[in-house]
């Protein structure tokens, strides 16, 4: 009579790899529900694969196919809230994804949550009350947490964006500024850079400045240079005046000011004031009426 020998009982499986397995399952799912078409690639004659690759995903997201490729097969691997955030992207996850995906990570989400923070009533209030004077509230990193109408009208359509592209740099550098005269823009794209350089010395670790580092230099390759020469601005330096070029005002300049909402310069108020008695009469026929608020404000200590 053969006796068998018991089996060894299985190794207990530890929570980080229930939740590595749990996120390659998660990122193939999404992965396969994506067309080619629907990023921009064509199909080729010959796939098989529902929805993308790998190495598509990969170069979507900018990272490097070999480790997407481990990420998918659950391998104990590091993943930077970065390039989390450039996953999600490339898969077109929605918010409640996106968190999933961060949370099976293990990762903070560095963009702003949904729910608004960091903008008390009374602020708010201000905002209102300074129109027909175009103001915003922002933070060290430059997201834009809430506005006027006037701010609105002069800058960019902050409604019909996301949260996370929210954000001064970002709308300087996609090219979203509405009346920016094209000889201050320059000025201010360079100006701009100088002070986030300056202001992220005191935020190198930080996921999220990290990341709205990493999606500049992958939108924008004047950015890019911009970035490559080191100039820094305390974020307190005078700012020039600055012309914009309304299609009904025609032209008006105005400068803008700081006014810091906390004993350290992080969050602040912008506003910007007319130079001369027709800007100011001109800023006074811009429009009025309400003040916004981010539907994905960012906590003004980020």
């Amino acid at each position: 009579m053969t006796t068998m020998a018991p089996e060894r009982p299985a190794a207990p499986v530890g929570d980080d790899a229930v939740r590595r397995g749990e996120l390659a399952a998660f990122l193939r799912s999404r992965r396969e529900r994506i067309t080619p078409e629907q990023v921009g690639l064509v199909r080729g004659p010959r796939r098989r694969t529902p929805g993308l690759r790998r190495e598509e995903v990969a170069q979507l997201s900018s990272v490097g196919v070999t480790w997407y490729t481990w990420l998918e097969q659950a391998r104990p691997i590091q993943v930077s809230a970065q390039v989390l955030d450039s996953v999600a992207r490339a898969l077109r996850l929605d918010r409640a994804e996106r968190s999933h995906l961060f949370a099976l990570a293990g990762t903070a989400d560095p963009t702003p949550s949904a729910v608004p923070a960091g903008v008390p009533p009374e602020l708010r209030l201000l905002l209102e009350q300074l129109e027909p004077f175009p103001a915003c509230v922002q933070t060290a990193r430059y997201d834009i947490l809430a506005w006027n109408a006037a701010y609105q009208e002069l800058i960019c359509d902050l409604d019909a964006l996301p949260p996370e592209d929210r954000n001064c740099l970002w709308i300087h550098f996609t090219g979203r500024v509405r009346y920016g005269d094209p000889r201050d823009r320059e000025d201010a794209k360079r100006a701009i850079t100088a002070k986030f350089r300056a202001a992220m010395a005191e935020h190198l670790a930080e996921p999220a400045w990290k990341c709205l580092l990493k999606r500049l230099r992958d939108a924008s390759p004047e950015f890019r240079e911009q970035w490559a020469r080191h100039e820094v601005v305390p974020p307190a330096e005078p700012n020039r005046p600055r012309t914009f070029h309304h299609p009904r005002l025609g032209p008006f300049r105005l400068t803008f000011n700081n006014l810091w909402t906390g004993p350290y310069p992080g969050t602040r108020l912008l506003t910007f004031t007319p130079v001369d008695a027709e800007s100011h009469e001109k800023l006074g026929r811009l429009g009025a009426g309400g003040v916004h608020a981010g539907r994905g404000a960012t906590r003004p200590d980020e």
